[in-house]
């Protein structure tokens, strides 16, 4: 069975929503997903640790890498973990693994794909095979609705109140079928 890890940052819980919907079409595609959420408490001295997680990446056969979109890109936390996995790419531990993408931000833009660029070069440099979204916009179902075929990308309105964070239905569908592609490459690979 094909398992994807799903590593992520999120601060206000959309980016969380996103990679739960990710994880649910790992499943409905029969894979395997591995939720594996960045704190700040991993974070020790300004160098983020965590073996376990590590230990999870590199069993998987796929890694999808989310952040939420601040000021244009990653979140610190989700850089720091891609700093400590310096160690992984000196010893090219994630070589020849699929790869892909998924952020939020709050503003139709947000300068989204500068993050999903950011994930894209890293995974480049680990030597992963990015694999884009390849779902096109439908405005009836609302997937893809922001027009992004380098990873999966959220909107959601700024909220301050305190609300639970709320993602649109149709973010959450694209990174659903996102998983679901992630699943099928994997079992192409795997099967070549």
């Amino acid at each position: 069975m094909v398992e994807i890890a799903i590593v992520y940052f999120s601060g206000q819980g959309h980016t969380h929503q996103m990679a739960e919907a990710l994880a649910q079409g790992v499943k409905a595609a029969s894979g395997t997903p591995h939720l594996l959420r960045i704190t700040g408490e991993q974070i020790i001295n300004g160098r983020w640790q965590d073996d376990a997680i590590l230990a999870t990446l590199g069993a998987a056969d796929g890694i999808a890498f989310g952040s939420p979109t601040y000021m244009g890109g990653v979140a610190g936390q989700f850089k720091c973990f891609i700093d400590a996995a310096s160690a992984v790419w000196f010893q090219q531990g994630w070589k020849n693994k699929i790869a892909g993408g998924f952020t939020h931000s709050g503003s139709p833009s947000g300068d989204k794909q500068g993050t999903l660029l950011y994930m894209a070069i890293n995974a480049s440099q680990h030597s992963m095979i990015w694999v884009g979204a390849s779902d096109m916009s439908n405005a009836e179902t609302g997937v893809n609705r922001l027009g992004s075929y380098m990873g999966v990308m959220g909107q959601s309105e700024p909220d301050m109140s305190g609300a639970p964070a709320q993602v649109d239905s149709g973010d959450l569908m694209s990174a659903n079928l996102y998983g679901q592609r992630l699943v099928a490459l994997a079992q192409k690979m795997s099967a070549a």
